[in-house]
């Protein structure tokens, strides 16, 4: 089983490249399911039906979200019904939509980090009852989680206290892809950030001089996403459907002038 998880995807840059390039890499790679952190969607905070019938128009099957998941209102009443977004499970209970969806023989859990982010719930505990929950009956094959957290050190103690207990821990939030995909002794895939989808020339996504006068002043400034090249950060596991162990993880980086 192939499975490629895409970096935060930011604006409309972000969508257009992703609806250019992922059927492309679905046939060069032959991948089975395809994710994107769909969070930064609209204009670069949060997402809304539109953009996120968008990411599926372009061949996405789930879409996770992170911190930016209320920032637009009108996408509450999707992420209740069946359509394939999932936000954080770490959430209180009572929160709209679910945190977890299962899409064939392949379960995908959204989870956020607290460590310079909002005071959710433990994400570790939150992962042992959703472990628990879909383990049961018919247990997967395959279990991504999609680790939306800013601290390196949070992002890597997750992956290690899952290690053997899913298929892959891959980190998103950051936008900036980092170079640490292994495998971990017990057969879990892991990278600490898989980056962004998103303008190449800007900072973390947004438009350069904003926030350098935002840094500069200390004064509040209305970050846009910017046009110009686009970078699609993402990577590709290999799974062992017998195991539900990752056998490989690669970078796939590719740029759309």
């Amino acid at each position: 089983m192939r499975i490629l998880m895409i970096g935060d995807v930011i604006g409309k840059p972000g969508r257009k490249a992703l609806q250019t390039l992922v059927p492309q890499l679905r046939q060069e790679y032959q991948i089975d399911l395809v994710i994107a952190n769909g969070e930064n969607s609209a204009g670069g905070f949060g997402i809304t039906p539109d953009t996120a019938q968008e990411l599926m128009e372009g061949d996405v099957d789930v879409i996770t979200l992170g911190n930016h998941v209320w920032k637009q209102k009108e996408i509450i009443p999707y992420i209740s019904e069946e359509w394939p977004i999932i936000r954080p499970a770490n959430y209180p209970p009572g929160t709209p939509g679910r945190g977890y969806m299962r899409v064939g023989q392949t379960v995908v859990i959204n989870l956020m980090g607290r460590v310079f982010m909002n005071p959710l719930d433990c994400p570790f505990r939150t992962a042992d009852q959703v472990l628990k929950e879909v383990k049961g009956i018919n247990p997967p094959k395959a279990i991504i989680v999609d680790f939306h957290a800013e601290a390196t050190s949070e992002k890597q103690a997750m992956a290690w206290y899952l290690d053997g207990r899913v298929s892959a821990v891959l980190g998103t939030h950051t936008h900036v892809p980092t170079a640490d995909a292994r495998i971990l002794p017990k057969g879990t895939a892991f990278v600490t950030d898989v980056g962004m989808t998103g303008p190449y020339n800007s900072v973390i996504g947004s438009d350069i001089r904003a926030v350098l006068e935002g840094f500069i002043t200390q004064m509040p400034r209305r970050l846009t996403v910017p046009p110009g090249p686009v970078i699609l950060n993402s990577v590709l596991v290999d799974i062992d459907e017998e195991a539900g162990v990752a056998t490989n993880i690669q970078r796939i980086d590719r740029m759309v002038t």
